[in-house]
């Protein structure tokens, strides 16, 4: 069944550089985004207040597509159109706002509620839209700075958005010698609210035994990722073995499930249609993983023995799950959460309870971050309504600078 996402593109300038100039024409933009690197040729054709054409995009260099433009229209210098694509027999569809000034178009790209970036794109003169453009599709200045008008959109800091921390020491991620090390296991489990067996990877501390109980935390990747991202990115298995090494940090089994819960759960194609599958993982994670893990593993079962944090959507996903159960889960965690994050007021319907069952409220971003304003706005709920929490803004962007160290921090304190 599909499930239709309505968007639309607005492309908006001056009406004398939009007559003088006109809209017709190619433009092609290159853009950075949760998922890689998007390229992309707008084809856009007016006839009276009618606008046609083809956008044609690809992510990474690959997965190349073509679609038809629906509902464009011009009013004065006001255009709008809809692009939509299917995968995996969904219609997607995405918003752009922007301005038109001569031959650049500076506009916002809306993914639904899952993600938003800000970009240019440029004209081609005489050129058609035969492939995507190369990573020169726009000049250097008028490309988005990383953050600051680029993934995510605009930034303002205000003066709670600082670090809660002193800078982590050199070499907290780096794997030390003549030290006690963990493991990393690859395991599966039935889903039965996927349908399928899944994949997880589970770390176990330094001298993990079945004579002892350990707590719990589940870890969650973003939307481009899977059940490897954070080994991959993060390395959780050496932080954890340095913070346990320094008596810094509670042995604890980590779980880095695939937030993605779908029969093909894989970051292939265009992820961002994958979306419901992370909202999906609601029911995986109650009903089947962590029975999975308490049965499989030796580990606490206590509410104050689970922690769940993650990165982007996983942060949004964390905030979403944890609040939302918080008869599971004591300790929570959102590293630089995705708009996937529900409206705070959502996330936290009584805030008295929540004062009580929390043990522990960590966000954090980085203040290079263009979606900085979903954290900031928990942020502000929380502090509004006296609920207690760690609200902690370093130097980095929407990347793994800032979620090592965020992890880093956040082990630190949890199970405490």
């Amino acid at each position: 069944m599909k499930t239709p996402v309505i968007t639309s593109l607005m492309l908006a300038g001056a009406t004398t550089l939009l007559h003088a100039a006109g809209l017709d024409g190619t433009w092609k933009a290159a853009f950075d985004t949760q998922v890689g690197k998007q390229t992309y040729v707008y084809e856009l054709k007016t006839v009276g207040e009618k606008v046609t054409g083809k956008a044609t995009g690809s992510i990474n260099g690959g997965n190349q597509r073509t679609v038809d433009i629906q509902d464009g229209r011009q009013v004065g210098d006001k255009v709008s159109f809809v692009e939509v694509f299917s995968f995996q027999g969904n219609d997607i569809s995405i918003r752009y706002q922007g301005t038109i000034a001569g031959d650049v178009i500076r506009f916002t790209r809306q993914v639904g509620d899952v993600a938003t970036e800000e970009f240019a794109a440029t004209r081609i003169p005489g050129e058609a839209a035969a492939s995507v453009p190369s990573d020169r599709a726009a000049p250097s200045a008028d490309r988005p700075r990383p953050g600051r008008g680029g993934f995510g959109g605009p930034i303002e800091l205000g003066p709670d958005d600082r670090r809660a921390f002193p800078e982590e020491p050199p070499g907290f991620d780096q794997a030390r010698v003549g030290i006690p090390h963990g493991k990393l296991e690859m395991v599966e489990y039935d889903s039965t609210t996927v349908g399928t067996r899944r994949k997880v990877l589970i770390y176990t501390p330094p001298g993990y035994s079945a004579d002892q109980k350990y707590p719990v935390l589940y870890l969650l990747h973003g939307i481009g990722g899977d059940e490897e991202e954070w080994r991959r990115g993060g390395q959780p298995e050496v932080i954890l073995d340095n913070l346990i090494a320094d008596q810094k940090a509670v042995p604890m089994v980590i779980v880095m499930p695939n937030g993605r819960a779908q029969p093909n759960d894989r970051a292939e194609g265009n992820v961002m249609a994958s979306a419901p599958a992370f909202a999906h993982f609601e029911g995986d994670l109650l009903n089947d993983l962590i029975p999975f893990v308490e049965a499989t593993y030796s580990v606490k079962t206590d509410r104050t023995d689970r922690a769940l944090a993650g990165l982007s959507m996983g942060g949004g996903q964390s905030l979403n799950f944890g609040l939302g159960h918080l008869d599971t889960f004591a300790w929570v965690g959102g590293f630089s959460s995705a708009p996937n994050t529900r409206p705070p007021a959502e996330l936290m319907p009584d805030p008295e309870l929540a004062k009580q069952q929390l043990k522990l409220l960590f966000v954090s971003c980085g203040n290079q971050d263009g979606l900085i304003r979903i954290s900031q706005g928990v942020h502000a709920f929380l502090k509004e309504n006296g609920v207690p929490h760690i609200w902690h803004v370093d130097e980095h962007a929407h990347d793994f600078q800032h979620w090592r160290k965020a992890l880093y921090q956040f082990a630190q304190r949890i199970f405490r």
